[in-house]
C-alpha cells in the first residue's frame, strides 16, 4: 500500500487530513473520536482570548453543493482551552494545530504566547472569518501591513511552535497578503476559509434564513478556488500549505496536494460524508496511489503542471 505519512513543519502526520477548524474541534474526547476516524491531525476550533458568544440560531444552511454558517466563532475562552488541549495530550493519538483568533491586533500575541507554552504542534492563525465583519470589522486577512503585523507580533512571542496564517479568499489578491505574512515570518499557510459572506433567502417570509442574515460558504462548490489559491501561493511562496476548502473525496484531497498542499483539511464533509470521512478519503488516496505507482503521498505535492 502507498506511504500516506506526511511531514508538515517537523511534525510527522500518519496521513495528509486533517480536522478544519470549527468542525467538531471543541473538546479533547470529540478531537479523539475524529482521529478514531482516521484523521492524520486536529485543529481546534479558534481559541479567543475571552469567552466569545457568536451568533443566534440558525446559524447553518445546508444543500447537495454548500454549506453556509455564520456560528460567529463561539468560544468558551483560553483558559477553557487549555483545559482541553491538557486533556487531549494526556495519550496524544495524533497531532494538534491550535488555531487562535482576536478582534483586536495586540490580542493575538497574547493568546499566542500562553498557547505556545502548551502541548500543541503547531500554531494556526485566523485572520480571516468573513462572519464576523460586522461585529469587528474587516479581517486582519484583507490588508497586507495587517496581515504582515499580526504574523510579526505572533512569531516574537512564538518561540517553541511552527506559525501558520489562515488567509481569506475575499479579497483582491491572495498572494499579495500571502508574501506579505511571509516577510513577516510566517512559516506556513492554511488555504483557504469560507467565501463571502453569502445571502439565503426564504420564499415564504422574503427574509434572510440565517439569523445574522449573511454567512460564510463552504463545501464541494469552493474547492477550484481553493485548489487554485493554493497553487498560487505555493508557486508564490513555496511555504508549506494546509489545503482546505470543499475537500470531500481522495480525488479532491490528490488534486490539492497537488496544487501544493501538504495536509489537506477537512470541515463540511462531515456533513456529507459522515464523521468517518477522513478514513473514507485516505483509503480512497491510497487506492488511487496503488493505482498509479505512487509510492508516498509526498511524492505529489506541488507536482501539478501549472
Amino acid at each position: 500500500m502507498a506511504n500516506l505519512q506526511v511531514k508538515y513543519l517537523g511534525t510527522e502526520f500518519e496521513n495528509p487530513t486533517v480536522l478544519a477548524s470549527g468542525v467538531l474541534g471543541v473538546t479533547a474526547a470529540t478531537w479523539k473520536s475524529v482521529v478514531n476516524s482516521g484523521a492524520g491531525g486536529i485543529t481546534t476550533k479558534s481559541i479567543w482570548l475571552n469567552e466569545h458568544q457568536g451568533h443566534p440560531n440558525p446559524t447553518i444552511i445546508t444543500t447537495e453543493n454548500w454549506m453556509m454558517n455564520a456560528v460567529g466563532l463561539p468560544d468558551a475562552g483560553l483558559e477553557k482551552a487549555k483545559e482541553e488541549i491538557a486533556l487531549y495530550s494526556e495519550n496524544k493519538p495524533a497531532p494538534l494545530i491550535a488555531s487562535i483568533v482576536a478582534g483586536k491586533k495586540d490580542e493575538f500575541a497574547v493568546i499566542a504566547e500562553e498557547v505556545d507554552k502548551l502541548d500543541v504542534d503547531i500554531l494556526e492563525v485566523n485572520i480571516s472569518c468573513p462572519n464576523v465583519e460586522d461585529e469587528l470589522g474587516l479581517p486582519f486577512a484583507c490588508v497586507a501591513l495587517d496581515a504582515k503585523s499580526v504574523t510579526e507580533d505572533v512569531k516574537k512571542v512564538a518561540k517553541n511552535k511552527p506559525v501558520i496564517i489562515k488567509l481569506s479568499p475575499n479579497v483582491t489578491n491572495v498572494v499579495e497578503i500571502a508574501n506579505a505574512c511571509a516577510e513577516g515570518g510566517a512559516d506556513g499557510f492554511c488555504l483557504i476559509n469560507t467565501l463571502g459572506p453569502g445571502l439565503a433567502i426564504n420564499l415564504e417570509t422574503r427574509m434572510p434564513i440565517l439569523a445574522n442574515k449573511v454567512g460564510g460558504i463552504s463545501g464541494p462548490a469552493i474547492k477550484p478556488l481553493a485548489v487554485k489559491i493554493v497553487s498560487d501561493v505555493y508557486q508564490a511562496t513555496k511555504l508549506p500549505i494546509i489545503g482546505t476548502g470543499g475537500i470531500t473525496t481522495g480525488a479532491d484531497a490528490l488534486e490539492i496536494m497537488m496544487a501544493g498542499a501538504t495536509l489537506v483539511g477537512i470541515g463540511t464533509a462531515v456533513f456529507y460524508r459522515g464523521a468517518d470521512v477522513f478514513r473514507k478519503v485516505s483509503k480512497e488516496m491510497s487506492d488511487w496511489c496503488d493505482k498509479e505507482g505512487v509510492k508516498s503521498v509526498e511524492e505529489l505535492i506541488g507536482t501539478a503542471k501549472v
